[in-house]
């Protein structure tokens, strides 16, 4: 059992499987916590029924592993299982609410590599928990007050698979197009990066007319995003090349993102996929109250794109909770990350890269116009960032010359609709410098400057 007490990060428990806090040995514990905690919620009645947790995975060879010990966490205290076996992480969240179930959870660690894993949960409306329900969870796997909770006889819980989960989730995703609208006389090549989505998103695109040609649909345990996926985009543009293909789509391991590709080979990142689709949602009158949520990654063009139509663009930090926890706060309905994590809450209560891609496609059949056309509603700003290794994190304006170099960079830049971001990663030892305008001759400037301060006082 791990001696760090943190277990949850920004998207639920991750890490190496099979190496704290992604043991059998923590992840039952998990298990009995989380099923003590969604059994008492008060939440609205689920009905008369027994409790239950929906359980979905990606195709990790963990997956078995930490599959067995969470279920018999959680059914250890008198809360049912239903196994759903791989589907997508938006899957997981839609057959949480299908099945009116207490709780959502997917074992998955997103676009790691395969001998990384993790938990992942989802409230009964199919959002990401809040901070009080994760803190709840985490206390009670280490200060062991469950131990002794042990339902008994028939108030054990009960195992059941779910056979049309797959089927659930197809139809639902299939919905956030205009019925009637086929992708009929469409060559779409797609990357599922032998994850999660590998029978899924083919499946919704052919029934829905488009001719597929769908790459990263074997998975083996230990290929999950190994060299394809949107991770490395690389082979879905080449291979949207070699098939004269309309657009290509990659996902990453949980299908919770998208990258696209255009007609012409072209790399369509998050940001134009909510340039092109805020665009046309405020053309169409159905983006909430005339605002995109980004992060302060996106880019200073998509912002300025926005906000010329009349819209409006909010920034929040790095990270789709982040950017969720926003648009629930404040009523709107789209928003999204550069990487790929789309939010459409019409339609789905996480990121979900199938309905991203489904959007997009919509948007080019109806305005009858090749991706490269639409992704041309909007100019990138140029931008430089720089990853700094350094041997302390002391804060930046304990840096001496730092914090004046930093505001005359702003001071120049902001008045061109420019900006400086600088911060720590939150993961590894370095310093993240973000520096982004109209014109690139600056941003090498403040970007060099900015950088050998930095080096000097804290570089490795």
């Amino acid at each position: 059992m791990t001696s760090h007490r943190k277990i949850f990060g920004t998207a639920g428990v991750r890490g190496r499987a099979n190496l704290e806090p992604v043991t059998a040995e923590t992840v039952l514990k998990l298990g009995r916590a989380a099923g003590h905690v969604f059994k008492n919620l008060e939440t609205v009645a689920r009905g008369r029924g027994r409790h239950k947790i929906v359980l979905g995975k990606d195709t990790r060879l963990s997956g078995y592993m930490l599959e067995n010990a969470l279920s018999s966490g959680i059914l250890s205290m008198g809360v049912d299982v239903l196994f759903i076996g791989p589907l997508p992480s938006p899957g997981v969240a839609y057959v949480t609410r299908s099945l009116r179930a207490d709780a959502g959870i997917v074992i998955t660690a997103s676009h790691n590599a395969y001998d990384d894993n993790g938990v992942k949960f989802f409230r009964a409306d199919g959002y990401k928990l809040d901070d009080k329900i994760e803190d709840e969870i985490e206390n009670l796997v280490f200060s062991g007050d469950v131990d002794f909770i042990r339902p008994m006889a028939e108030n054990i819980g009960k195992a059941v698979r779910i056979d049309d989960a797959l089927g659930r989730y197809i139809e639902q995703a299939k919905s956030s197009i205009p019925r009637g609208m086929t992708l009929e006389g469409l060559r779409l090549v797609v990357d599922c990066a032998h994850g999660a989505a590998y029978k899924s998103t083919p499946c919704v695109l052919r029934e829905l007319g488009a001719e597929v040609l769908a790459y990263g649909i074997q998975p083996d345990g230990m290929n999950i995003n190994q060299a394809c996926g949107s991770m490395h985009p690389a082979l879905m543009c080449r291979k949207v090349m070699e098939h004269r293909a309309d657009l290509g789509l990659a996902h990453d391991g949980d299908a919770d993102r998208v990258l696209l590709c255009d007609e012409c080979g072209t790399l369509i990142d998050g940001d134009d996929i909510m340039a092109i689709a805020g665009l046309d949602m405020l053309t169409q009158g159905t983006l909430a109250r005339r605002t995109v949520v980004g992060t302060v990654m996106s880019n200073a063009g998509l912002g300025r794109a926005i906000e010329t139509a009349g819209g409006r663009f909010v920034r929040t930090a790095v990270g789709d909770r982040h950017v969720i926890d926003e648009m629930l706060r404040n009523e709107f309905n789209f928003g999204g990350e550069q990487s790929g994590h789309m939010i459409f809450r019409d339609y789905s209560t996480t990121g979900d890269g199938l309905v991203a891609a489904l959007q997009i496609l919509r948007i080019m059949k109806t305005k009858q116009a090749p991706l490269s056309k639409l992704a041309q509603c909007w100019t990138r700003f140029p931008q430089i960032v720089t990853n700094i290794v350094v041997r302390e994190k002391r804060p930046f304006e304990e840096l001496d010359d730092v914090p004046k170099l930093l505001a005359d960079a702003e001071g120049e830049l902001k008045g061109q609709g420019g900006r400086v971001l600088l911060r720590y990663s939150g993961t590894e030892p370095k310093a993240r410098l973000l520096v982004e305008g109209p014109d690139a001759p600056p941003l090498e400037k403040w970007s060099k400057v900015i950088s050998d301060a930095i080096k000097k006082h804290v570089g490795a």
